[in-house]
């Protein structure tokens, strides 16, 4: 038998680059719907490509987090929500109900505590056939769960342009690093747009540098914690960085602690359930033509749906409609 596809979607972020990437759309009642005609092209572009045996939808639940208990300035520089975004949330929750994809939301954690939990139960499943993970996101903070059977599928910019990230790709882009590795190196360069701190002063192309000589945060520290220090260490970490690594140690643990995605959350994960088969078309229809998707009805009508590849996106000429968004 043939590999199984699992596409994992890391929801808020998908939804988040939808909003920001498409003009306004509103239905002619005033409701805004950019961010879930978006996801939708998003969500079909995926399927198209995939072809998945099993679906997952991932959210942030709208609460703080572990994190937030760990540092309480976690993801404070970001921007509320607007409120036309946070409007069509439930939007997209109720037409990937009508699709029949499960969902997957808990108080404390975010989505890619979930995503990670999910994969890690994946990859200990007994099945006939493995099963291959693909994470959907927008932003790269998954590139850690990166293995032989799970890559990442990236929206690089807006919702057309996509990147799938396996190991070869990954160490490829970080120097030979393994993805597992993208922990160590967001510990010292941190990340301005979750405002995890890192250690000032040391960038990415340091960090690389210091992760590829010493291969994790913990050996790096071990071996500056040695007196005298030992030779690796002094050819490799200069006396300022040294100093920063030092003064700032508390701080990266830290960082670490943020950064690293959960992978045993309590949730009731069930493989079978997540299995996609058929959906209510008609309940998709009827949905679809209240948020006024007339491109996306007459591309549902050239779906092929049945029990081993619910939906098939067939090539066709490009139609005309307001956004002119085509695959």
């Amino acid at each position: 038998m043939g590999n199984k596809n699992f596409l994992i979607i890391d929801s808020n972020s998908a939804i988040h680059r939808a909003f920001h990437a498409l003009p306004q759309l509103r239905t002619k009642k005033g409701d805004p719907v950019n961010a879930v005609y978006g996801f939708l092209l998003v969500l079909f572009k995926a399927i198209k490509e995939f072809q998945p045996d099993y679906i997952a939808a991932c959210f942030d639940f709208p609460a703080p987090t572990f994190r937030h208990q760990k540092f309480k300035e976690y993801k404070a520089k970001r921007p509320p929500t607007p409120k036309e975004l946070a409007e069509q949330i439930p939007k997209i929750k109720n037409i990937l109900n009508a699709f029949g994809v499960k969902i997957f939301e808990k108080k404390g954690f975010e989505a890619d505590d979930l995503i990670g939990t999910i994969a890690s139960n994946i990859l200990q499943e007994k099945t006939e056939s493995k099963i291959e993970i693909i994470i959907l996101s927008g932003d790269l903070d998954c590139l850690q769960l990166i293995n032989s059977q799970t890559k990442v599928y990236i929206l690089k910019r807006g919702v057309k342009n996509t990147v799938l990230y396996d190991e070869h790709l990954f160490k490829r882009q970080y120097q030979g690093l393994s993805p597992a590795r993208f922990i160590d190196l967001k510990a010292l360069k941190g990340d301005p747009s979750d405002n995890i701190p890192g250690v000032m002063g040391i960038g990415e192309k340091t960090a690389v540098k210091l992760i590829k000589e010493f291969g994790t945060l913990e050996n790096l520290y071990s071996a500056l914690n040695q007196r005298p220090l030992p030779e690796a260490a002094l050819i490799s970490v200069n006396q300022r960085f040294r100093a920063k690594l030092e003064e700032q140690k508390e701080q990266a643990f830290l960082s670490y602690s943020l950064a690293e995605i959960k992978k045993d959350v309590s949730i009731d994960f069930n493989l079978g359930k997540c299995q996609w088969e058929k959906y209510d078309k008609r309940k998709v229809i009827q949905i679809l033509k209240q948020f006024e998707f007339q491109t996306l009805i007459e591309r549902l009508s050239k779906l092929k749906e049945n029990s081993k590849t619910p939906l098939e996106i067939k090539k066709r000429s490009p139609q005309k409609n307001q956004l002119n968004l085509n695959f």
